[in-house]
């Protein structure tokens, strides 16, 4: 693993003061049990998921609707272009796909000479490929990542990413996957090579005495990183420094904040889990959130190799 140009500690960072004062986090929905995925749909709406299995589409007014339980514990989830959601289900040690009349299957269950032990969050591509961390074991060094292809089929991407591969997204240009390595502490990117294998794997930065858990890139190229212990987001711009971006020294308004998302078409209203409490957080940003990837998928089920 090698080091690409600019990786920051966040010793300085931790030192400074925040970008953003705590004050300007709220309460965008209360009321969920324990969110830890949140992810934004096609037309910008926020799905969470909750401890029990439960999945939840949430209102521009913060208003809650439970879509479905998958009876398990609800990690990350993405959305498809017909708002299928995708959960990674930490109970089954699956990923389910939940249609939107409510309806359950599986999508993946990793491969037949490597299951999925912990799933943790999935992220598509422009080609519809479900990249799907696979977490392993707490201080297990036991990892990996699979891709599910767009025809169903699920592979092996890296298994060279094995301290609690966490939180996922791509670079806005598409030939990186980026990485939470919570037991590093730290995030990776892996190259997406051409046709499609996983190449060189790069440390971005590195967070010492942080267990770091979700990432989201803005448009200007700018990663967030949400810590669920401590209670912090912290900014990476391109070309540095680490910065810290908000932070809850008591741990009730970004309550070990996960996943991040942006909401509505417009993007400029960053939503963060807090998997500590009940309640999603909400911030205005000045740069849109990087627009996802929400394929088409013709799914006929699950397959493995």
């Amino acid at each position: 693993m090698t080091r690409h140009a600019g990786v920051w500690d966040v010793t300085a960072a931790l030192d400074g003061e925040a970008v953003r004062d705590l004050s300007e986090f709220v309460t965008v929905a209360d009321g969920l049990d324990h969110p830890e995925g949140v992810a934004s749909g096609p037309d910008g709406t926020i799905y969470a998921g909750g401890e029990a299995g439960q999945i939840y589409r949430i209102g521009a007014d913060g208003s809650l609707t439970q879509l479905a339980s998958v009876d398990g514990f609800c990690l990350g989830l993405a959305l498809d272009a017909d708002s299928n959601v995708y959960i990674c289900d930490n109970t089954a040690h699956v990923v389910k796909r939940v249609a939107p009349d409510g309806s359950i299957s599986v999508y993946s269950s990793g491969t037949i000479d490597r299951p999925l032990a912990t799933p943790n969050f999935p992220v598509f591509d422009a080609r519809g490929n479900l990249y799907v961390s696979d977490s392993g074991s707490w201080n297990g060094n036991d990892g990996c990542i699979f891709v599910t292809r767009s025809n169903g089929t699920t592979e092996l991407f890296t298994d060279k990413v094995t301290a609690f591969p966490n939180g996922l997204c791509l670079s806005p240009d598409g030939h990186w996957l980026y990485v939470v390595v919570s037991e590093l502490p730290g995030i990776v990117r892996v190259a997406i090579e051409a046709d499609g294998s996983a190449g060189a794997i790069e440390t971005v930065v590195d967070l010492p005495k942080n267990v770091p858990d979700g990432i989201a890139f803005d448009m200007d190229g700018t990663l967030y990183i949400a810590c669920y212990a401590p209670s912090v987001i912290y900014r990476l711009r391109p070309g540095g420094p680490l910065e810290v971006f908000g932070y809850d020294w008591q741990n009730t308004q970004l309550a070990a904040p996960t996943n991040i998302a942006f909401q509505g078409s417009d993007r400029t209203t960053m939503v963060i889990g807090s998997l500590a409490r009940w309640h999603l957080t909400k911030i205005d940003v000045e740069v849109p959130g990087a627009p996802l990837h929400f394929p088409s998928i013709e799914y006929e089920g699950a397959k493995c190799r």
